[in-house]
């Protein structure tokens, strides 16, 4: 799975400073002895992390990728998440590749075609304990502890190229043996879920605009999430403005402080190097004061949208975790983490923005939050359905009445609901806008707001039906446009009594879940 695309260009620029241009390039973090934490990290728990955590969810199956400076898989709070680690040994097949395979800035402790993931800088290692950092004691500092990573080193001693970037992303599409060849040895069923990018590629390491576009955009095809961090430039408007942050295909991040307010080193939008005017950010996180893992066994703390991009890796590998059939939809993905964001507005004005304008080129859809977003697609629709009783004769009608509950916190488009007439009886009526076909009875609405109820009536004839004889509905359901699965009621019985006077036997039975078609 090579892209026949990739850029070559073998070019090494000096790149600016973390505050005023790239993201994280050049910052020494305070290294402080490891201390106990009785408390998960501050920009853990403000995206709620934990609380989906004490969900049973973690992160657990999902695969997370990083490329960045290199990665201290040794890190008390990394090796118990490194993919090819089991406990005893380590494998780094598959699970590792060095784009770095010149050394043209001077000293590298790394050197070149590292064998072992290795962190020439201290940036990817704090990246990556963001992520998934956990060492079974006190520092909990990773969103998403329960999943596996694997990574890349694409800059030297900060640096990178077009060549060096797009390497590490052809190694996640299908990654391969340390030392082995990318068409021959490439094993796509390996590839990550979700890969973070807390750095751009500016002018002066040889990207224009597009330089990267097709890269990125077949990895996403590929069904792997590709988050970016939005860049270091603000705090001016149209400071979104290099790859691959500024692209469609790429879900971009800026950086909020623990109050929720925007940092002022954060990139904002719209992206006007590529004269798109797009939006961006499109969600904010954490990215001020973060304390992770560094090289050497200790931690640290840095800023930078660097630091915010990893919440929202962790966030998707909780999601997939809770919601394993959104595996593989990254437009859904991403939608579901925009619109359960916490929504926040700015008088900056930035491209079109008005005062209270959500998205804008500030904040994007908001801050992200964890557990909003496992809640809001595991609990979209709830549908209930009650038979009305009455003493009747076989011939007369029995009427139904469903209702369905939007019980996720945002609103959900496209609703159809459908009931199939219960067998031994005949469509007799129905109320609201619904239409007939093969005994199948449709009902839809334009749009569901949260906490609102769908009310649908069906009115059956009832056949002349010997004493005993259940009648029985089965088949009824719900789907929205916004969800992946239907949700499905349980059956609804009633039974022919003697004397033929009804009595239900009925159950009602609530499914709250995702839906969708």
């Amino acid at each position: 799975a090579r892209i026949a695309a990739n850029p070559r260009v073998r070019l090494v620029l000096p790149t600016p400073y973390p505050y005023g241009g790239e993201p994280g390039r050049g910052y020494t973090p305070s290294i402080l002895p490891t201390r106990g934490k009785a408390s998960v990290e501050w920009n853990v728990a403000r995206i709620s992390a934990d609380d989906v955590w004490a969900l049973g969810y973690t992160g657990q199956s999902i695969v997370v990728a990083g490329q960045d400076t290199g990665y201290a898989w040794d890190h008390p709070t990394l090796i118990n998440q490194y993919q090819g680690y089991d406990g005893v040994t380590a494998t780094h097949d598959y699970n590792w590749h060095d784009a770095i395979h010149t050394n043209t800035h001077g000293y590298n402790p790394c050197g070149v075609d590292s064998p072992e993931p290795c962190d020439d800088n201290s940036h990817g290692t704090h990246t990556m304990g963001t992520i998934v950092g956990d060492d079974g004691g006190n520092n909990q500092i990773g969103v998403a502890p329960g999943a596996h990573w694997i990574g890349c080193r694409n800059m030297d001693n900060g640096w990178g190229t077009p060549a060096t970037y797009a390497e590490c992303f052809e190694f996640f599409l299908a990654p391969y043996p340390v030392g082995g060849d990318p068409v021959s040895d490439g094993v796509p069923s390996l590839a990550p879920h979700v890969i973070n990018n807390s750095w751009t590629c500016p002018i002066s390491e040889g990207c224009a605009w597009d330089t990267l576009q097709a890269v990125v955009e077949n990895v996403r095809t590929a069904g792997i999430v590709v988050v970016a961090s939005a860049g270091n430039s603000g705090s001016g408007c149209g400071t979104v403005q290099n790859p691959p942050a500024i692209y469609d295909a790429a879900f971009s991040v800026g950086a909020s402080g623990s109050s929720d307010g925007i940092a002022s080193f954060s990139s904002r939008g719209p992206v006007t190097v590529d004269g798109s005017g797009r939006l961006k950010p499109d969600v904010t996180a954490p990215g001020v004061g973060v304390r992770s893992s560094v090289p050497g066994g200790g931690y640290g703390w840095k800023s930078g949208t660097s630091m915010a991009g990893p919440h929202v890796v962790g966030t998707v590998a909780l999601l997939w975790s809770a919601a394993p059939y959104l595996i593989g939809d990254v437009d859904g993905t991403e939608w579901v983490i925009a619109q359960t964001a916490r929504p926040l507005t700015t008088t900056q004005g930035c491209g079109d923005d008005d005062p209270d304008d959500v998205p804008n080129n500030v904040y994007g859809w908001g801050i992200v939050d964890a557990l909003a977003a496992v809640l809001g697609e595991t609990s979209g629709l709830k549908i209930t359905k009650q038979a009305h009783l009455a003493p009747l004769l076989p011939g007369a009608q029995l009427t139904y009445t469903i209702c369905v509950t939007n019980t996720a916190i945002f609103t959900l488009t496209q609703v159809v609901l459908t009931d199939t007439v219960p067998v031994s009886t005949t469509f007799a009526w129905a109320n609201g806008n619904y239409t007939l076909a093969g005994g199948v009875v449709t009902w839809t609405a334009a749009s569901l707001a949260p906490d609102e109820v769908l009310t649908a009536t069906l009115a059956v004839t009832v056949e002349h039906l010997s004493p005993g004889t259940p009648v029985v509905n089965v088949a009824y359901g719900v789907r929205a446009s916004e969800l992946l699965t239907p949700v499905m009621g349980a059956p609804v019985e009633v039974v022919i009594p003697w004397r033929y006077i009804l009595s239900p036997i009925f159950r009602n039975w609530s499914l709250g879940g995702s839906g969708g078609g």
